[in-house]
């Protein structure tokens, strides 16, 4: 396989990778809407409008901050808004998209957890938006180190690299499969789901840039890792919240 792969579509040459991301937003939205659809729990349309204008706000705030200083020095050095914006990161688009639900339902005074029925979606976006990173190979910061290990694969230059969007749709639907599990158990909180997913991918992504090209900022941690740290950190205390509901469910 050449890398990056391309598709020529009505005689445009088009990247995997934005293709498959806008492919996997799209089948994510329709995926959403038709739990929406299904779902017993019904949201008021402005407690429903808030929390998208508060998701999409944060997340694509978040995706942008977070990605560019990824790599602060070149951000402060050589700074362009066009190389501002391209830069993205689905860890700061989930940690302040969560910060921008929160805020919204403060706004609208909405108390519940919204996160349940947008995990399934969400995780069904992201795994076909990693088929597209990984079909780019080296051409977007979404390849691993140099590694001699038997999962070393050749992403467009002469090194084995670790195929590190491959781990994590690996992980994904791994992932997929346990909280499917827990839903079925139908005796648990709202929001539990959605917690789940938080803590255990942001404790993946913490665990998988050791293997991803960085900058280190503080010791051998780079942005992402700490964004991912205060993450943990707040799911983790969230979750001890949780406990007692969840047992509570359980009796």
């Amino acid at each position: 396989m050449d890398f990056p792969v391309t598709f020529h579509i009505f005689g445009k040459t088009i990247l995997a990778h934005p293709l498959f991301e806008a492919v996997g937003m799209f089948l994510g939205m329709r995926y959403y809407f038709y739990l929406k659809r299904r779902s017993k729990e019904k949201l008021s349309f402005n407690t429903s409008a808030a929390v998208l204008i508060g998701a999409t706000a944060g997340a694509l705030i978040g995706s942008k901050l977070v990605g560019n200083l990824e790599n602060p020095y070149a951000l402060f050095e050589d700074f362009s808004f066009g190389k501002f914006w391209s830069n993205n990161t689905i860890v700061g688009g989930l940690a302040f998209g969560l910060i921008g639900v929160e805020l919204a339902k403060k706004v609208v005074g909405h108390k519940e957890s919204t996160g349940d029925m947008i995990v399934f979606p969400l995780m069904l976006a992201m795994i076909i938006g990693r088929v597209g990173c990984f079909l780019t190979g080296i051409y977007e910061e979404t390849y691993g180190i140099p590694t001699d290990s038997v999962f070393g694969m050749y992403l467009g230059d002469e090194y084995l690299r670790h195929p590190v969007a491959l781990y994590e749709i690996g992980f994904l639907v791994m992932l997929w499969a346990v909280l499917k599990y827990v839903q079925k158990l139908e005796r648990y909180p709202s929001g539990f789901i959605f917690q789940i997913f938080m803590l255990g991918y942001f404790t993946f992504r913490f665990l998988l840039d050791f293997i991803k090209p960085r900058i280190e900022i503080a010791g051998p941690l780079g942005t992402i890792q700490f964004v991912c740290i205060c993450v943990i950190i707040y799911y983790i205390y969230t979750l001890k919240n949780t406990r007692s509901l969840y047992l509570k469910y359980l009796r």
